[in-house]
């Protein structure tokens, strides 16, 4: 798992997401600057994150990252019911993203995008 290369992924809300391609930088949402890094989720970890955290929220981005990229910074631990969260103990640069697209809210559930899932497995 941690050796593995792999995409992760970081909801923003559209401001958050202006201020990384603005600033070529971003410590993240407030959540992530009182933390102390930043969160991220797996591909299966992501719907469950953006259903807990981001409920209704509409005007969302999905970006992606990945893993080899991040390097020593990127720390795997323990949250929400045991399961490893990967956090980057950084800020994240413009240069980190593989690729961002919007995550539309339907019918109050966010809209991942198709494969999402099967290209984690």
């Amino acid at each position: 798992m941690h050796h593995k290369t792999m995409l992760i992924y970081k909801i923003f809300r559209t401001d958050e997401w202006q201020t990384l391609r603005d600033a070529r930088e971003t410590a993240g949402a407030p959540i992530d600057v009182a933390d102390g890094y930043i969160h991220f989720s797996t591909a299966q970890q992501a719907p469950e994150t953006a259903a807990k955290h981001f409920a209704g929220q509409d005007g969302l981005f999905l970006v992606a990252a990945e893993t080899d990229a991040l390097g020593d910074a990127l720390e795997w631990e323990e949250s929400r019911g045991d399961a490893l969260f990967p956090h980057l103990y950084r800020k994240m640069t413009l240069a980190d993203v593989v690729w961002a697209q919007p995550l539309p809210l339907e019918n109050g559930e966010h809209q991942f995008p198709a494969g999402l899932l099967e290209a984690s497995l």
